[in-house]
């Protein structure tokens, strides 16, 4: 992979890191940060998330962002520095993909809210139909049994995790659901203690 500095820090981008006085810093930050691929905690949290962001650009140069989701395992992990999902009947709008007839770049940011973290990717796409697809690929692919339309191929160049500043920190309706479901466990074994401590002293009885 390149380095995300060196790819993304542009010279207009250093002029004002420079007049900042960032510029040093992230010489010295990024300087190591470059890999050859995926590393073992890469590949976990990019096949544990739920969805993800990913931006496109027109052929006048505007930009546009669309949302991906689906179960855990929906991304993942085809390659050193490649990762794939099945694309879905969508609103029919085509945007990302008439994109990616004209400029095959993207920008990808996988996002944690529970644990505020996040992972910015930097790739060539490619989308193929599933007859041009490798079957047992689409197989990994496919958690849900849902009809695809298309295998989505993101070949990775350049990879960043970002700082947890202002992530708000959310979680999950199953999360919320599963504490809130302890809770009422704990509460119920205390309440059922309560009342049979309460029947040994004999308060309450006529």
């Amino acid at each position: 992979m390149k380095n995300y500095a060196e790819m993304m820090f542009s010279e207009a981008v250093s002029d004002l890191q420079k007049k900042d006085g960032s510029y040093d810093k992230y010489q010295a930050g990024y300087r190591h940060r470059t890999q050859d691929g995926f590393e073992p905690q890469d590949v976990a949290f990019i096949q544990s998330r739920e969805s993800f962001y990913i931006a496109s650009t027109s052929p006048d140069g505007w930009p546009y962002v669309q949302h991906r989701g689906g179960p855990q395992g929906f991304l993942n992990v085809t390659g050193p520095s490649q990762i794939a999902c099945l694309d879905y009947k969508g609103n029919r709008q085509f945007i990302t993909m008439g994109h990616l007839k004209t400029d095959d770049r993207v920008s990808l940011f996988l996002m944690d809210y529970m644990q505020r973290a996040r992972l910015k990717l930097q790739g060539h796409a490619t989308l193929k139909s599933l007859e041009e697809a490798d079957p047992a690929l689409v197989k990994q692919l496919d958690p849900t049994g849902k009809p695809a339309e298309r295998l989505l191929v993101i070949d990775v160049v350049a990879m960043d995790w970002n700082c947890p500043k202002y992530i708000p920190q959310m979680f999950t309706k199953p999360v919320v659901e599963t504490l809130l479901a302890r809770g009422l466990d704990d509460l119920q074994k205390e309440n059922e203690q309560l009342r049979a401590r309460l029947a040994e002293l004999g308060v309450g009885e006529a």
